[in-house]
């Protein structure tokens, strides 16, 4: 075999072992491998959550950015990542997760279907509002708060990632 071919194997073994490593990450170890969701990893261990978005699912995350934290009151991260605080915080985190994998092109077929809305029961019991803005899918809260996704399927082993860059509440 000659040396090209030999490099374009090699590049092409590569590239599947690199697809099937990051499949094979949960969503925590995707989080985790993220700069810009330290705060949320850290939330996420702080509310004793760990186990459950490395378990099985499947799930989709609607992850805030650290510039979605920081859009909070001053203050209010550090309170809620306070132990007396964990159950309040667990509240708001699973608000952003739902049972289930949806990728966008799955969120975007229910939204059309739904005639231009959708509403996603979160694990924590309550309700997303999605539609779409100026061609970006915003997920509304239940104090009317908005979030606009800006990045999508960001794949993992028990589900799927998307990026947002507000923090929802219940």
């Amino acid at each position: 075999m000659n040396t090209i071919k030999k490099i374009a194997l090699f590049v092409a073994a590569s590239f599947v072992a690199g697809n099937v490593m990051a499949q094979s990450k949960d969503i925590v170890s995707v989080a985790s491998g993220s700069k810009d969701h330290t705060t949320l990893v850290a939330a996420v261990k702080a509310a004793d959550l760990v186990a459950t978005l490395q378990s099985k699912g499947p799930f989709t995350v609607f992850a805030p950015t650290n510039a979605a934290f920081d859009k909070l009151p001053a203050g209010t991260v550090a309170t809620l990542l306070k132990p007396e605080n964990k159950t309040k915080l667990a509240g708001i985190l699973t608000y952003h997760v739902v049972a289930g994998k949806f990728d966008a092109k799955a969120v975007l077929e229910a939204i059309k279907k739904g005639h231009g809305s959708l509403t996603l029961k979160t694990v924590a019991g309550g309700e997303l509002k999605a539609s779409i803005v100026e061609g970006k899918v915003v997920l509304t809260d239940a104090q009317g708060g908005k979030a606009t996704v800006t990045a999508t399927d960001l794949k993992a082993s028990n589900g799927v990632i998307h990026v947002i860059n507000s923090v929802l509440l219940p």
